[in-house]
């Protein structure tokens, strides 16, 4: 068995990789990290580094961003995100054997089953970290608080592969439990992400600052009742004091943010998805409603994921009291007074649906004497400017053809069309950008002949 476990690969070095896997690395040689391109520069140059109120340390272990470039693994330890595990298997799967084992430590409570049905062996351990970690940059790792794991086969049994794994931990002086019900443990743990994670981002505060509030434990009872009801309904039966458990467990650790919280202040994906999500889709998939759990989703995805850019979606910025962008759903959606059914009746050789260029202004709160508005191609390459007279009486912004966006080879997915302007026509294909100013902007219109072909 001791050859079986013999080479181990820590996938990430993030704040639960990096403090596990840098202790397993400490006395054992054979331990390597599959690390991202910017983590990999700065532990080959600096190695990886733990900080802990315990002391300071500092490995050297063998690490790439190609597993083929590390020594085939006989265990795989996955500490990515969620959201990372798909990709993470396409990267690993040249390197894995018949032989070769996973344990998962990530949040969420499907992870397990996913790479079940890719790999179709039975060779996944399920494992669940409690810890409190921060990355301070790439390569350096604060711990503050706990640092063990759980581990346990999916079946329950203590088979030697989990029991060789909990050994690996314990040689390292981690604490490692291994557990008959790992499901179970997964999902109460997924009962506090599912209630701490949201709620320090929407509170922008720590644990304590929800603890403390009577009318917000009323509002966790009511998050761990979804995930319970969802978790009997996926034959886990929880607890009846769940809710009760998930606050005692927070008391020791009341001043922490989450990693929910950290990663957005990093500016990172969250796993909201992999979290309160995921109870939302089995909640619809099942028939069991989790009106809170789906209101805590949408509300973090807004807070959280920031404003889109790119193809498909417009900016209306300059002198606008709030910048905003829009999308064709969101165009389509404008009253119907300022939409166009049918471009070509105004405008003649174009083809599709659009909406005046008046309903989009009416949105935002104009600067007071703002009198311009320039409209840019995605690319940067081509604008027209126009008063604001022109804008408002004259302009059209095409978005839809039989139903579809508005294509590319058509000027899409935002076409500005003029009719009525005569000479001072103005025809921006690709828009991307529209800039309201006092004063004009940015113009690369020919003086005359900007009509288009018929064809168009």
């Amino acid at each position: 068995m001791e050859q079986t476990m013999q080479q181990i690969m820590i996938v990430g070095a993030g704040s639960v990789g990096g403090f596990f896997g840098a202790h397993l690395a400490r006395q054992n040689p054979h331990v390597s990290f599959l690390l991202r391109p910017r983590t990999l520069q700065a532990v080959q140059a600096n190695g990886l580094t733990i900080r802990s109120a315990s002391g300071t340390f500092t490995v050297r272990p063998p690490c790439a961003s190609d597993p083929k470039e590390l020594a085939r693994p006989d265990l795989v330890i996955l500490a990515v995100k969620a959201y990372d595990a798909e990709a993470t298997i396409n990267q690993l799967e040249p390197v894995l054997t018949d032989r070769t084992v996973l344990l998962t430590l990530q949040n969420g409570v499907d992870v397990e089953d996913r790479l079940l049905s890719r790999l179709k062996r039975d060779c996944v351990v399920g494992g669940v970290a409690f810890i409190y970690s921060k990355i301070v940059e790439p390569g350096v790792i604060e711990h503050y608080k706990r640092g063990a794991v759980s581990i346990g086969e999916l079946m329950g049994n203590k088979s030697t592969r989990v029991l060789a794994i909990a050994d690996l931990f314990k040689q390292a002086g981690l604490p490692c439990h291994v557990v008959d019900d790992i499901r179970r443990a997964k999902w109460e743990k997924m009962c506090w992400n599912c209630v701490f994670n949201p709620l320090t981002v929407l509170i922008n505060d720590r644990i304590a600052k929800a603890l403390d509030h009577p009318e917000m434990l009323r509002v966790i009872r009511q998050i761990v009742g979804e995930v319970v009801a969802v978790a009997a309904a996926r034959k886990v039966p929880l607890s009846e004091d769940m809710a009760d458990k998930v606050v005692r467990w927070s008391q020791e650790i009341r001043d922490i943010h989450t990693s929910m919280y950290d990663d957005w202040k990093a500016g990172r994906p969250t796993e909201i998805d992999a979290l309160n999500g995921h109870i939302v889709e089995l909640g619809q998939e099942l028939g069991i409603p989790v009106p809170v759990n789906e209101a805590l989703t949408a509300t973090i995805k807004v807070i959280t994921e920031g404003e889109r850019g790119g193809p498909g979606v417009i900016r209306i910025e300059g002198a606008v009291i709030q910048p905003l962008t829009l999308d064709r759903e969101a165009i389509a959606r404008l009253p119907a007074e300022v939409q166009v059914s049918d471009v070509g009746t105004i405008a003649r050789g174009f083809k599709g649906k659009g909406v005046r260029v008046k309903g989009l202004l009416d949105i935002p709160a104009l600067g007071i004497g703002a009198d311009h508005v320039t409209f840019h191609s995605q690319d940067g390459k081509f604008a027209a400017c126009l008063t604001m007279t022109q804008a408002v009486e004259h302009g059209i912004l095409i978005y839809e053809l039989d139903g579809a966006p508005l294509p590319e080879q058509k000027g899409g997915p935002f076409r500005l069309v003029a009719p009525g302007l005569g000479d001072l026509c103005a025809n921006v294909k690709g828009v991307g950008r529209i800039h309201v100013s006092k004063g004009p902007g940015m113009d690369t219109r020919p003086s005359l002949n900007c009509a288009p072909p018929p064809s168009s």
